[in-house]
């Protein structure tokens, strides 16, 4: 399905769905630290990728290395996890083969069960083989959908800094298997063994955190814009994306579609959401890792919140998006499906209270993909903020 492009935003959302629900009920397993675990792996991956014979000794060399500082850099992490209760008895196996719809539902099967070892990992560094399968076969906006899906979901903020890392482990995994299958009649598999090698290498490569804002009133395409410019910003799999209608539904406990009361848009729920986006903004950027924040952004005093939670040596790029309000009110009335709750009623009053913005205007009148285009453009242009 990944091959013939049928995985939408619907299909990857409940696969993300019942990887959280699995992981919620997996056994916790606290016989081995999370150090201990991923020395183990790293060590077995550096001996068959030497045995293997297709790899320099050099290239080998330079790879295990590399793992080896970052093992060393969040191995504290690895431990703390471990004793929280994130490892646990897993799936094991988690790529695109070992996934497939059963009566219209995602289904995990063939997970490992010859070596409970190999099985009893932190829950993180399972979901991670899914989200390298994708990233390695050019299906990057994906990877980053499910990675948010499964955030949304799950109480994991504290481990997105392992996820290039456990990442890496995973190709460098696949680099080995595919060594295994490679001869004279079989060129395909070096070819992967190789692509799987050097992926590894380029996931270990760390990006520096930053933040961009995406406002704009309803309809203006904040939430479509963010997903479609993700994948492209930080360390894989891409931005955290923190909208602020899929944090209100969170709050209220139900699924990201469900339409909400209207006093669920008090000013004082509406605060404590913004509120809440900052908080969770403010820890991913401890971590290393990207954050795009999608709100309407309409009142001063949110658009500062935000701001406010950026250190003075990471960037932040604040977007306002804009476009003809018959445009806003037609895409409002058609919406099906979407986290956002907001009616034209509802656009009307943003533009009566909206303040003026000193964020950088953005057309958002033209395609999804032209907008995101843009915004990574002008993030990109900007200059260096390190003397913010």
């Amino acid at each position: 399905m990944a091959e013939r492009n049928e995985l939408g935003p619907e299909l990857l959302t409940k696969t993300a769905l019942a990887i959280a629900d699995f992981h919620r009920y997996a056994a916790i397993d606290h016989r081995r630290s999370g150090r201990e675990i991923m020395t183990a792996v790293l060590n077995g991956n550096s001996e068959s990728i030497r045995a293997a014979g297709i790899f320099s000794a050099e290239q080998a060399h330079v790879l295990e290395m590399n793992f080896k500082a970052t093992l060393d850099r969040l191995g504290w992490l690895l431990d703390e996890r471990e004793r929280s209760g994130k490892v646990r008895r897993c799936h094991g196996d988690l790529h695109l083969r070992n996934v497939c719809l059963l009566d219209g539902n995602p289904t995990l099967f063939d997970c490992l069960e010859f070596d409970e070892d190999l099985a009893t990992i932190d829950v993180l560094y399972d979901l991670a083989f899914l989200l390298m399968d994708l990233w390695g076969r050019g299906l990057r906006p994906e990877a980053n959908w499910v990675f948010n899906r499964y955030f949304d979901t799950a109480d994991e903020d504290d481990g997105v800094a392992l996820l290039p890392f456990f990442m890496a482990v995973r190709a460098s995994v696949r680099a080995h298997v595919s060594a295994v299958q490679v001869t004279d009649r079989n060129a395909a598999a070096l070819k992967e063994a190789r692509a799987y090698f050097d992926l590894a290498g380029d996931l270990l490569t760390v990006s520096p955190p930053q933040l961009v804002a995406v406002g704009g009133l309803s309809g203006s395409g904040k939430s479509s814009v963010a997903a479609a410019a993700a994948h492209r910003l930080g360390n894989p799999p891409g931005a955290r994306v923190l909208s602020s209608d899929r944090i209100r539904k969170r709050l209220y406990g139900v699924p990201a579609e469900t339409r909400l009361p209207p006093e669920a848009y008090q000013p004082s729920v509406s605060k404590r959401v913004y509120a809440e986006q900052a908080r969770i903004a403010a820890t991913y950027l401890k971590s290393g890792h990207a954050v795009i924040a999608d709100a309407v952004f309409d009142r001063a005093a949110d658009r500062q919140r935000i701001e406010a939670v950026v250190p003075q040596t990471i960037p932040f790029n604040g977007f306002w998006l804009d476009a003809p309000l018959e445009l806003l009110i037609d895409r409002v009335s058609h919406r099906v499906g979407d986290p956002s709750d907001a009616t034209p009623s509802v656009l009307r009053q943003q533009v009566n209270s909206a303040t003026q913005t000193e964020w950088q205007s953005l057309s958002a009148g033209e395609t999804v993909a032209s907008t995101a285009a843009m915004l990574i453009q002008r993030v990109r242009a900007a200059p260096d903020m390190a003397e913010r």
